[in-house]
């Protein structure tokens, strides 16, 4: 029954990727034609050849700003070969530093502009990235190379699926819930193999999507959220024209953000759950639950916290600028741009919460009374006091 049940949903799963799959053309040029742009804009690698002047001005405030002349030559592209002399007012840079220099036309007024974009940081980016996975293969073994591919298939069916979807004006809510139940089993099943104890924290882990999904939606609906809480998201809103439903977007990104630590919080039960019926083949399903509930609350406590102090660190500087404000503090609270961070925080830590009882509760009626494999050699029958 439960391989029944695993396999036709997983077919549900793989239409729902391959429609998706197949919009993805689709869904790029429908965005080129919805992006109308008077100003092209052009970015290429540069290297400062002279800092020519050098010097510092205030911003309105009295904040002081550093300025300097830059002298540079364009090393990619069609303008390849070409010196430039540029004002820069972003990050200071010096003689030899390569960068990625941004070249803005515009044929009605015959504009031509140089300007700094940001600092060539790719060769560090890419080094990160490599030892992040040589630690990977050194110290995770086999499995940490299996959480590597999970990670890889979650970020692919994000940018692949969720983006596509939801940019092509798709139902936000059902595209998010989708997609996060399909990185939840992809991501499950690659990390920790097929098994009724991964079958057990899949399945706790997407009824409690799918609970925390739908009762996000409404809150943000009683909060009255737009959505429009970073100059990102009034950008995207103009360049797709609004066919975009900001408040889904919302939705999507609490619940993609859920995602990470209820992977830790369900396959943690779900061990823990396996574990108690081998210690313990005479212990009914109610004890293993009782006790599994008991390792949960603690874990609860731990996850919640590491949740909320990531968002808080995320928005630092937000808090930062708000400590300084004059307003009122209950004012701040209820500002969109609080509010949706504190919603965020709440019912992320509300997924958390149910994650444990709901997992517990499943995993302790699958693996009752099932076959588990203790060993390369033999396996018990958990839920009674006999070996076959």
């Amino acid at each position: 029954m439960l391989k029944t049940f695993f396999l036709s949903s997983l077919s549900f799963f793989a239409f729902f990727a391959l429609f998706f799959s197949l919009s993805l053309s689709f869904t790029f040029s429908v965005g080129a034609e919805a992006v109308l742009l008077q100003d092209k804009e052009v970015f290429e690698r540069a290297k400062v050849l002279e800092i020519t002047k050098s010097g510092t001005s205030s911003l309105p405030g009295g904040a002081p700003l550093e300025t300097q002349t830059i002298k540079a030559k364009v090393i990619t592209g069609e303008k390849a070969g070409t010196m430039v002399t540029l004002e820069n007012d972003y990050i200071q840079l010096k003689e030899g530093d390569t960068f990625y220099i941004r070249h803005q036309t515009n044929e009605f007024n015959d504009t031509d502009n140089w300007s700094v974009s940001d600092p060539y940081r790719l060769p560090l980016l890419f080094s990160l990235v490599i030892t992040f996975i040589v630690l990977i293969f050194i110290f995770g073994g086999r499995q940490g190379v299996r959480g590597l591919a999970s990670l890889i298939g979650s970020l692919v069916l994000i940018f692949y699926l969720l983006i596509p979807g939801i940019y092509n004006g798709l139902n936000a809510i059902f595209v998010s819930i989708g997609v996060a139940s399909l990185i939840i089993i992809v991501g499950s099943y690659i990390t920790h193999g097929v098994n009724r104890t991964t079958s057990s924290a899949v399945v706790g882990m997407i009824l409690t999507v799918l609970l925390t999904g739908f009762t996000s939606y409404f809150i943000v609906l009683l909060a009255k959220l737009s959505g429009y809480t970073s100059d990102e998201s009034v950008f995207l809103h103009l360049n797709s024209g609004g066919s975009i439903d900001m408040v889904g977007l919302l939705f999507g990104g609490i619940v993609i953000g859920l995602l990470g630590v209820l992977y830790d919080s369900a396959i943690g039960q779900a061990v823990a759950v396996e574990e108690l019926f081998r210690a313990g083949k005479h212990m009914s399903r109610q004890e293993v639950y009782t006790r599994a509930i008991r390792m949960g609350r603690e874990h609860i406590g731990a996850l919640v916290n590491t949740l909320a102090i990531a968002y808080v660190g995320a928005a630092l500087p937000l808090f930062l600028l708000l400590y300084t404000s004059t307003t009122g503090f209950l004012f701040i609270i209820n500002s969109e741009l609080i509010a949706t961070e504190i919603i965020r925080i709440l019912v992320g830590s509300i997924g958390l919460v149910l994650a444990v009882p709901i997992t517990t509760l499943v995993a302790s009626y699958m693996l009752y009374g099932k076959v588990i494999e203790n060993d390369s050699t033999s396996t018990e029958r958990v839920g009674h006091g006999h070996k076959h």
